[in-house]
């Protein structure tokens, strides 16, 4: 009998699965206490009960529109993410060319390499191409440290696929593009949807690189970096943080039951035409 499986290894793994828990969870619940306490400062004991953060972050104009500039930036950058390492997905697992492991290395590289050092390389290269600082240069910045988690997520589920799927298609005269509509795209939506959130909350929370090529725009992370000098707009910075968490949680919890329904309704209706007779 493996220890993992044993009676005292399942209890281990329970409690150790409790304290990661504990240890991950409990600094957000204490974000969400302090947002409502009447104090500018996070100690305790609690003053007491109090919404005015949330009202004063609300009627913030410079709050609300770093989130929107991130909302933006990271809905961009996951879209440029997820179609260019959809394209490099297809090429690495489906084509056999010389120097596959060195291209899938170089394109994986990102993961690597410093934040702080790319984000120096890209300035300098936006500086030397004469390229304008801002909302462009961040969604740049950010595709390219997005494109590697966007590849291992559709690797996996690329090699997954049956090729005579696709194979079967182009017999029965579809052509590249069809078969890609028709074939791929649906049983790669999945692993899509949840390259793109990846992308997303990566881009969201990243800050190194925004803000080395924000030029004058300010992102929702720079906007929170900024505000810790001024212990005044703290409490409208926890109540922003618990806000954001809040949807967060929404959105990942909808993409995934999302995703499971996507799934068992494409293997139901695979199951179904592998039963038609032929």
């Amino acid at each position: 009998m493996e220890i993992a499986t044993s009676p005292n290894g399942t209890r281990l793994l329970k409690v150790w699965f409790a304290i990661l828990v504990v240890f991950l969870y409990a600094p957000l619940l204490l974000l969400l206490i302090f947002s409502f306490n009447d104090n500018n400062l996070p100690v305790f004991p609690l003053r007491g009960f109090t919404t005015d953060a949330y009202r004063q972050f609300v009627s913030n104009p410079e709050l609300k529109a770093s989130i929107v500039t991130s909302v933006k930036v990271a809905a961009l950058s996951s879209l440029g993410a997820i179609i260019l390492g959809l394209l490099a997905s297809i090429v690495l697992v489906r084509r056999d060319f010389f120097g596959r492991g060195g291209v899938s290395a170089l394109l994986l590289s990102p993961l690597v390499v410093p934040y702080i050092a790319l984000a120096i390389g890209l300035l300098v290269f936006f500086n030397e191409a004469s390229l304008p600082l801002g909302i462009k240069s961040i969604v740049m910045g950010h595709i390219v440290v997005s494109i590697p988690y966007a590849i291992l997520i559709l690797v996996p589920r690329l090699e997954r696929l049956d090729a005579r799927l696709e194979e079967a298609a182009r017999d029965l005269g579809a052509g590249a593009l069809q078969t890609f509509r028709l074939i791929t795209f649906p049983l790669l939506l999945p692993a899509l949807v949840s390259a793109y959130l990846v992308a997303f909350v990566l881009s969201f929370d990243e800050i190194v690189i925004a803000y080395f090529v924000n030029g004058q725009v300010t992102t929702f992370p720079l906007y929170l970096f900024s505000t810790l000098r001024f212990p005044t707009l703290l409490p409208q910075v926890l109540a922003v943080a618990c806000v954001v968490m809040a949807a967060s949680a929404f959105i990942l919890i909808g993409a995934e039951i999302a995703r499971r329904v996507i799934e068992r309704r494409l293997g139901t209706d695979l199951s179904e035409s592998a039963a038609e007779p032929a």
